[in-house]
């Protein structure tokens, strides 16, 4: 019984391992679709540092500079970025 377990841990842990690799690169897409998108609206932001998730199409960005956007879709589904 021992070996089968160390398998099903050994197992475990490597989808593990694979999933949080992926869930890494969906962040560093979204980081890099919220610089373009703050740039896109002439605002000053060389790097996104943070980037929180509030709701769907809703985020809080924080660049190297010290900004902080609230980036979200509006009702008329447009894409706004106020300052913070």
């Amino acid at each position: 019984m021992g070996p089968r377990i160390s398998a099903f841990a050994v197992t475990v842990l490597a989808l593990s391992a694979g999933s949080a690799r992926l869930l890494a690169a969906d962040d560093g897409s979204m980081v890099k679709d919220l610089k373009v998108t703050i740039a896109l609206q002439g605002l000053p932001c060389d790097e996104v540092t943070n980037a929180k998730r509030n709701a769907d199409s809703d985020y809080l960005a924080t660049c190297k500079d010290g900004h902080r956007y609230h980036v979200f879709v509006n009702a008329q589904g447009r894409v706004v970025v106020e300052k913070q």
